[in-house]
């Protein structure tokens, strides 16, 4: 650990998507002696086991829709949260704010490029994100998770690092320990993800597909599925029908857990998602979100399905019918799901968190004039 704290402020909007790596990061920088606070929306403060122990800064945001007029309230708003980012810097006096995407990034690193403080974005998505977009030539450095991210500005590329998406410790650790074994009788655990928010075509589509395996496939099936609340009881009641045994929930705290032992995901291919695939090293069959901005989630998963660590259907191609096709194709050959989870595993990042640390870090240091080496400022 160094000899000198720095304070630094993560800024991330509401999802999961952009809070966990920022409550990863976070860990790992208070574990470093750092001081961090959190500015977000409201929706950030309702995700349940993030940023405990943090200070937490609701400022205001707006997105950038609505014609003319609608640009018009939401530069106000925009100012509003970039007054009330500045007052928090006065009192708090970060050196470094990291933004993860969303719209409370834009006032709070507004804020801290008019006070002179060093700035850092970090993108997720292989698909710069709009509020990414708007300041990534004006932040000081960019972290990215892939090599190759679409809308990333030739001019900015000097000042690129890709550091890889920070996952949990917990889906680090998963790393470490070998695929679960598998038999041509024994279970088959599959695992259904929907991002944080759920998702509603796999409550529709993913019990029937499961429905149409052969009976000698569908009765080893265990099945976690997470839904969306007014999915949940329908679900239970189709897998009740086809006789398979499921778990649903509507939030699963103990993922890590669950994805220790699952055979096979089916999910979308939200970063994180990806990210905790690629790091743990487990095969899954992706479905894009269809309107996810940029199709950016077909592009989060190019670098697993090319590594052969995944399967993607296309949401217009994604029926009872093709999925049952598919798991097929992986579960009935124990050899081929172990060596997916490898592929899988071959292209993760599991030391994310670290190397975006180090680079806050650096860029804190330098800012301040703390000579990491002497261990003195450098005009002392």
């Amino acid at each position: 650990m160094n000899s000198i704290s720095l304070h630094i402020v993560l800024a991330a909007g509401g999802t999961g998507g952009h809070m966990v790596p920022a409550d990863v990061l976070g860990q790992v920088l208070r574990a470093r002696g750092h001081h961090v606070a959190l500015v977000t929306d409201e929706r950030g403060l309702k995700l349940p086991g993030l940023f405990d122990g943090v200070p937490r800064h609701v400022i205001p945001s707006s997105t950038l829709s609505g014609g003319p007029l609608g640009w018009l309230r939401a530069w106000k708003t925009i100012r509003e949260g970039r007054a009330a980012a500045s007052r928090l810097y006065e009192s708090f006096h970060p050196s470094v704010v990291v933004g993860f995407g969303g719209y409370p990034v834009l006032p709070a690193m507004l804020a801290a490029r008019k006070m002179g403080i060093a700035t850092v974005i970090h993108e997720q998505n292989s698909v710069l994100g709009r509020v990414n977009r708007l300041l990534a030539r004006k932040v000081d450095m960019i972290a990215t998770a892939y090599a190759d991210v679409k809308w990333l500005p030739s001019a900015t590329l000097e000042k690129t690092v890709m550091v890889g998406n920070p996952v949990r410790e917990e889906i680090r650790a998963l790393r470490e320990q070998p695929y679960p074994a598998l038999s041509d009788e024994g279970l088959f655990r599959v695992l259904v993800v929907g991002g944080s928010q759920g998702a509603t075509v796999l409550s529709d589509i993913v019990p029937d597909g499961l429905g149409m395996l052969p009976p000698n496939f569908r009765s080893r099936l265990q099945v976690t599925q997470q839904c969306r609340p007014e999915d949940i009881e329908r679900v239970r009641e189709t897998y009740a029908r086809l006789g398979i045994p499921a778990e649903c929930a509507t939030y699963l705290e103990d993922l890590p857990q669950r994805l220790a032992w699952t055979h096979l995901v089916i999910a979308r291919s939200g970063a994180s998602t990806v990210a905790e695939l690629t790091t743990a090293g487990r095969p899954a069959i992706l479905i894009p979100f269809a309107a996810a901005t940029d199709d950016h989630q077909t592009f989060n998963a190019r670098d697993i399905v090319e590594a052969g660590g995944a399967r993607m259907i296309p949401q217009d191609r994604f029926t009872p019918v093709e999925l049952a096709k598919q798991m097929q194709k992986l579960g009935l050959e124990p050899q081929a799901l172990a060596n997916a989870a490898g592929r899988a595993r071959s292209v993760g990042w599991p030391d994310a968190a670290n190397r975006l640390a180090d680079l806050v870090e650096e860029l804190g240091y330098s800012r301040i004039g703390w000579n990491v080496e002497t261990r003195a400022f450098e005009d002392a």
